[in-house]
């Protein structure tokens, strides 16, 4: 028993300093392997697994739920496990240099390394800060989603825009910090940025002009995208709200892009707002006929067009004295209002107010003229009724009215 250690230390008295190097810094490499690529992703899971069921209960569990549902845990332990990979690297590297007696380059390392702690500590914040941005960012746009579904307040496009503007708030704001960690001169910067947002600013005015009212059109939303809308002399639907421009596809098929600026200093009439939409109609009857029993009969006719609202009832007022007919007008609802439908449901209105009319005999007149003659002139004559005599007369008396 006792002849086995004096064995073992006769074979390492025959072993070569170089061939216990080798030994060494395999056994360094291979520990380093296995701790970075078994026992990092371990001690993550372990330190998780610890902390849930010690810590965290009431109201800190809550909020890592809450954590967890925006943020996938996924993304922070990977980065964990990258960080203790990159340790047990770090101290692999100088032990390796120990076994192999590299001491005085250890310690030129090891200066090289209290030198650049000041450097890493900024890497490190700049890295926990854009993480930080990121984590952020997407937390609020599921926050923001979640509001969303759940009001009616936001529409999905100025939700997007919310989203992008947030995001750009939170990374100008961690990319200004950043630039102070770094040492960075934010006065001349900031002075820079100034000259040159005046000097763009004046020559995009419109531009600019268009961006400022895109937003304010998109948190008023006097409309929004698929609104029958018409802004001046355009008219047509809504199918695009931009920054800068609101695209309107016309009823001919054409895309009509108006700049926003134009928009918010047009007169915008928005015919889908309210889901119903008032149509008139004018229609003229013969004076000879009664105006009451002829406003009774269109509105019943009205009220058998099927795409017009029973409720407000359709009905009929006289409107004015016409040249050949006393004018009414019609008035009647539809519901979800477009283009085709006010035009089906005005022909409809057309038939169905004409049939009426002709079954039950009021007229609807053609326009007519009444002359009259001049009491000077002792009125008119037809040429019928002129004397053979009188037809001979010149043209120049012709021309003259003849008394009867």
């Amino acid at each position: 028993m006792v002849a086995w250690p004096r064995q073992i230390l006769s074979v390492l008295e025959g072993v070569s300093q170089t061939e216990m190097q080798l030994v060494a810094s395999a056994l360094l490499v291979t520990a380093g392997v296995a701790a970075t690529r078994l026992l990092a992703p371990l001690a993550v899971r372990l330190v998780h697994e610890t902390l849930t069921e010690a810590v965290v209960r009431g109201q800190v569990e809550r909020a890592v739920e809450l954590v967890a549902e925006n943020v996938p845990w996924r993304v922070p332990a990977w980065l964990f496990v990258r960080a203790l990979q990159a340790v047990v690297l770090g101290f692999t590297g100088p032990a390796l240099l120990a076994v192999w007696g590299q001491f005085g380059l250890l310690l030129t390392l090891f200066g090289l390394f209290q030198e650049s702690i000041p450097v890493l500590v900024q890497i490190g914040l700049t890295a926990v800060l854009v993480l930080g941005a990121y984590v952020g960012t997407d937390v609020l746009e599921n926050w923001l989603v979640r509001f969303t579904e759940q009001s009616d307040r936001l529409t999905k496009h100025q939700e997007e825009i919310s989203i992008r503007v947030l995001q750009l708030v939170i990374f100008t704001a961690v990319g200004l910090v950043v630039l102070s960690i770094w040492n960075v001169d934010l006065s001349g910067l900031l002075v820079g940025a100034g000259f040159l947002g005046i000097v763009v600013g004046m020559a995009a005015r419109q531009t600019l002009g268009s961006l400022i009212a895109g937003f304010v059109l998109m948190f008023s939303r006097p409309f929004e995208i698929g609104d029958w809308v018409e802004i001046d002399d355009y008219e047509g639907i809504v199918t695009d709200i931009t920054i800068t421009n609101t695209r309107v596809e016309n009823f001919d098929g054409e895309f009509v892009i108006i700049p926003n600026d134009k928009v918010g200093d047009s007169t915008v009439i928005n015919r889908t707002k309210k889901g119903r939409i008032r149509l008139r109609l004018d229609v003229g009857i013969d004076y000879d006929a009664d105006v009451e029993t002829a406003i009774d009969i269109a509105e019943d006719a009205m009220n058998d067009v099927e795409s017009v609202m029973v409720v407000p009832t359709p009905d009929a007022y006289p409107k004015r004295f016409g040249d050949s007919a006393v004018v009414l007008e019609l008035r009647f609802w539809i519901d979800k209002p477009s283009a085709r439908r006010k035009t089906k449901a005005i022909a409809a209105v057309v038939r169905e107010v004409k049939a009426a009319y002709d079954r039950e005999g009021i007229k609807i007149p053609y326009p007519q003229r009444e002359l009259a003659g001049r009491e000077e002139t002792q009125g008119f004559r037809v040429h019928r009724d002129r004397t053979p005599d009188e037809r001979r007369e010149p043209a120049e008396t012709r021309s003259r009215v003849n008394p009867e």
